[in-house]
């Protein structure tokens, strides 16, 4: 009798103990949104090295950022580039960058 109290205080302790835990959380799915807009429609989005497409596309599109600081390049030929960081935090307002590309002079 004394090891079947033993067992059952010794359950019920680990059930406690792995409620106080919690269960296992999964890791965080959550987005930002980046809204872009701006001249030239043509200028070549990139976002961390990766090319996200012309500037008309990812205008008409958005893009899910998740969370952190992000490096955004948008460039085209004839034009200055233009270089930006943002920080997506998570939850957040949407992220919105206006691009004007200045040509370079002859």
């Amino acid at each position: 009798m004394g090891v079947r109290l033993a067992l059952l205080l010794a359950l019920a302790a680990s059930c406690v103990g792995a409620l106080a835990c919690g269960p296992a959380q999964a890791p965080s799915t959550a987005t930002v949104s980046l809204r872009m807009r701006g001249t030239p429609a043509d200028a070549t989005v990139t976002i961390d090295d990766q090319i996200v497409g012309q500037l008309d596309y990812v205008a008409a599109r958005g893009v899910a950022l998740p969370p952190g600081v992000h490096h955004i390049t948008v460039q085209a030929p004839g034009y200055f580039p233009m270089d930006r960081e943002v920080d997506a935090k998570s939850p957040g307002a949407p992220i919105d960058v206006v691009v004007k590309l200045v040509p370079v002079p002859d």
